[in-house]
């Protein structure tokens, strides 16, 4: 112990030691970090480029008094010669901006800085610039609200101004000083509208609606209606869509209710001029769009930025301002305020836009936009092409129930979207730049119009019902006839089309909506849409049976060529609609007349296994077809000789008897408190809504209980009789033994067994083949305390008491008004079971309900 003493004591006095040193050289070291930035200090050695002074070291040298900061603002009037007020601003750009925001003299500060960011001197204003991006990164939003207004109200004057000459036709060239300077301006403003979401909830509104209404008063900034050079002004509305053309900081502006509300508010009161001049502009634009932008002209603003070129045609400004439009509109009508809006007067017009002539437009745009080769460059100027920005705004609008109602659910925007559709039945003369991208875009609305119960109702009667006129057909009725005559190939303009399959299957998608509901298929079943697809399937199929099959040596490139592929993607199309079809009792007939059923299945059952994702628009999957086929006794045999029913039972096997072999064990696994235990319960709903007395008579019809001698460990269930056999009646002490958790899986079988004889033509096919209730029975009277006496009570377990109440469900059939089912739970005292157990019948009377009084049975 005197030893380990005197070490530490050792050890502890070195350490002490070099801690003291260390603090002296860092004293000496401060003071000397202190002499010196006292000395840059008074040399003016300190310049703009050093990084924003956000650390407490650096500030805490520039703490500036009130009477500092009153000589810094009259310093930086404008009227103080260049000389001074280049002084105050270098002492103000190394002050904390939130000292200065803060102080009582800001006010006026403000007023010089906003005046002073208008100065010839580029030098000079670019401080200022730096200032504000400063404040902005390192002060808190109610400082910086005011710093934003300052900048938009210096921008909005500016642009007001005599000195503001600048036209759209003239083309910008960023390249000039000028128009740097003011891009980078526009740029702080934008970069702040996306930060400033992000803090303003935790302010009072009104700051938040202070930086609303100064960027609104900047965007409305317009020559007047009578100016010559009105329609040509180049508004702050076209820098600001050059910086952000997808409009990313109204998004966020109206992401959020708490914010959304103050926006919609505003320009619902002061500033609806906004969105009609944005309409208007919008509308000249896609006029533009639809007859002189025919090239890739247009895109070239895209291209520029890699190519370092700095100049922007008329034509390439408008189409910048026409999407930054679009986004905006498009993001406005997704709300209920914002479609309060409209309809909006257009300036110089007499007519009225409404929100149905805006979405004409808008699909309109689907097919008359420009098309563009495949190239290296498309995958820049998909994200900017008119087409693909209109078919997000749908989608968005597709997958906002109020939303899509709305606006939607009217026949001009249907028959809009249908204008392709209707001109390819009628034979006329199509003027579109990509017919097979536009009729696929076409069907994906559609599709998503029809996942909607309001869509497909609207899809199916039209907008008024009632009102429905006979010789104008709704929609449905011109979705088929076009699926009809793309699958018998007999539209010209599309034959030996490479996109031609991915058509047909986008359309026959759409008809899929519509058919998993039996109104649907009601209206679709005169058409003969079944009989359609089976043709084109025999086809198919004939044409792979005589795909060679691949030689061992040669190239599989070479065997299996992209045709084949394609044809066998066109069958699994086919296969996947067909099966579809039994989503509804008579589309399951429907299938049935078709002779494609057993392929049908092979291929829902092979998507299974693969666990394939069900399309997004569907509100359920192949589990409910299962459900539907299991219906009928074809269904049921198909869904054998597939596999689907052997890979069920050796899941559920898997489930209650194997568990994971690779599953490291680090802790016991925890005695399940339920009957069945929650990994099983889904393979229980599966089998039972595949166990209907169809598939069960199909399945279990004539075939004898194994009742084998001996069951191996490794033996493994494949087919519903080997569930019977192994869960249900366990009749022999080598069926209790083969299983490893004998009291669960045996409450499984029973439970399930509960279930089955509920459907009466089941509970007899089951009695008369395999005398189920005696079974029982005998298993009760085993199941016994043994006495010297003889046997005495019955055992009251998890078992027993499951047995109890599946033979009264079984040997008495009625109401709850007619019989009493026993629980299966244990009550709380001496006496846990109060019901009566027994092992041969009749049943004990109390199980049976009183016969209600004559009176009574007549009320």
């Amino acid at each position: 112990y005197r030893e380990m003493m005197h070490a530490l004591k050792n050890v502890m006095m070195v350490v002490v030691e070099s801690l003291i040193n260390k603090f002296e050289e860092d004293q000496m070291h401060n003071k000397e970090l202190d002499s010196k930035t006292k000395k840059e200090r008074r040399s003016g050695y300190y310049t703009d480029n050093c990084s924003d002074s956000d650390s407490s070291f650096n500030q805490s040298y520039t703490f500036m008094s009130q009477e500092q900061l009153q000589l810094l603002v009259e310093r930086l009037d404008p009227i103080q010669p260049m000389e001074v007020r280049q002084e105050a601003l270098q002492t103000l750009c190394f002050a904390p901006p939130s000292d200065i925001l803060n102080s009582e003299t800001w006010p006026n500060l403000r007023k010089h800085l906003t005046m002073s960011l208008s100065d010839p001197d580029a030098a000079f204003s670019e401080k200022i610039l730096r200032f504000y991006a400063k404040a902005f990164s390192s002060s808190p939003f109610n400082m910086t609200r005011d710093v934003y207004t300052s900048l938009a109200r210096h921008l909005e004057l500016y642009f007001l101004s005599g000195e503001y000459s600048l036209c759209v036709s003239a083309g910008l060239d960023v390249s000039n000083t000028d128009i740097d300077r003011l891009l980078k301006k526009v740029r702080l403003l934008n970069e702040y509208q996306k930060e400033a979401p992000s803090s303003w909830i935790r302010h009072p509104e009104k700051y938040m609606e202070e930086v609303v209404e100064s960027t609104f008063s900047l965007l409305s900034v317009n020559h007047e209606p009578n100016h010559p050079a009105s329609p040509d002004f180049l508004s702050p509305v076209y820098f600001l869509a050059l910086l952000d053309i997808k409009a990313v900081w109204f998004k966020k502006w109206t992401h959020a209710y708490y914010s959304r509300a103050v926006v919609l508010r505003l320009l619902e009161k002061k500033y609806k001029s906004l969105v009609s001049i944005s309409q208007g502009k919008f509308i000249w634009s896609l006029f533009l769009l639809c007859t002189l932008w025919s090239q890739v002209l247009i895109f070239v603003f895209i291209v520029k930025g890699e190519e370092q070129s700095f100049s922007y045609t008329g034509q390439e400004l408008q189409y910048v301002y026409f999407v930054h439009s679009l986004c905006l509109l498009g993001r406005l009508l997704i709300y209920k305020q914002g479609q309060n809006l409209f309809p909006v007067q257009l300036k110089n017009k007499k007519d009225r836009v409404s929100i149905t002539d805006l979405l004409v437009l808008f699909t309109e745009l689907i097919y008359y936009s420009p098309s563009y080769p495949k190239t290296a460059l498309a995958a820049h100027t998909d994200n900017y092409s008119a087409a693909s920005l209109v078919m997000e705004i749908l989608q968005v609008f597709c997958d906002q129930t109020g939303c899509a109602a709305e606006c939607l659910y009217t026949d001009a925007v249907i028959d809009a979207l249908l204008h392709p559709v209707q001109s390819l039945l009628s034979g006329t003369q199509v003027y579109m730049n990509c017919l097979e991208t536009t009729l696929i875009d076409v069907a994906d609305i559609l599709a998503r119009i029809a996942a909607v119960g309001d869509g497909l109702s609207f899809l199916l009667h039209g907008e008024n019902e009632k009102t429905a006129k006979e010789d104008s057909p709704t929609a449905v009725h011109v979705i088929v006839q076009f699926t009809k005559k793309l699958l018998h190939d007999d539209i010209s303009l599309l034959s030996g089309s490479e996109l031609l399959p991915v058509v047909k299957g986008a359309f026959i998608f759409v008809c899929r909506q519509m058919y998993r509901t039996c109104e649907g298929l009601q209206m679709l079943i005169p058409y003969g849409l079944h009989e359609s697809m089976g043709e084109a399937w025999k086809k198919v199929n004939l044409v792979l049976e005589r795909v060679p099959t691949p030689v061992t040596g040669v190239d599989s490139a070479s065997s299996i060529n992209l045709e084949s592929k394609t044809t066998l993607l066109w069958e699994e199309t086919l296969l996947d609609a067909l099966v579809n079809f039994s989503a509804t009792p008579k589309g399951l007939f429907l299938l049935h007349s078709t002779g494609a059923m057993n392929d049908c299945v092979n291929f829902m059952f092979s998507s299974l296994s693969k666990k394939l994702q069900t399309n997004e628009y569907e509100e359920f999957g192949n589990k409910v077809i299962v459900t539907q086929m299991a219906t009928t006794p074809s269904g049921a045999v198909a869904l054998q000789s597939s596999g689907f029913i052997k890979a069920l039972v050796t899941e559920l096997w898997a489930l209650l008897e194997c568990g994971k072999d690779d599953l490291r064990i680090t802790q016991p696994k925890s005695t399940p408190t339920d009957p069945i235990d929650q990994s099983c319960q889904k393979s229980f709903l599966s089998l039972i809504n595949l166990l209907t007395y169809p598939a069960v008579f199909e399945l279990l019809s004539k075939q004898d209980i194994p009742n084998k001698p001996m069951y191996s460990f490794r033996e493994v269930p494949t087919d519903i009789i080997d569930i019977i056999d192994r869960l249900i009646i366990l009749n022999s002490e080598a069926k209790i033994h083969s299983l490893f958790s004998y009291e669960q899986s045996h409450i499984f079988g029973l439970r399930l067994l509960n279930v089955l004889c509920c459907e009466l033509n089941t509970l007899l096919l089951l009695e008369s083949q395999y005398k189920v209730s005696q079974v029982l029975l005998t298993a009760q009277e085993e199941n016994v305390i043994e006495t010297s006496e003889g046997p005495g009570d019955f055992i009251i377990d998890g078992l027993s008491v499951e047995r109890n109440h599946v033979l009264v469900r079984i040997n008495l059939i009625g109401g709850p008004q007619e019989r009493i089912l026993p629980l299966r739970v244990l009550d709380k005292g001496s006496n846990s079971y109060p019901w009566p157990m027994f092992s041969s019948l009749p049943l004990p009377k109390c199980y049976l309900a009183e016969i209600p009084r004559k009176a009574a049975f007549r009320q």
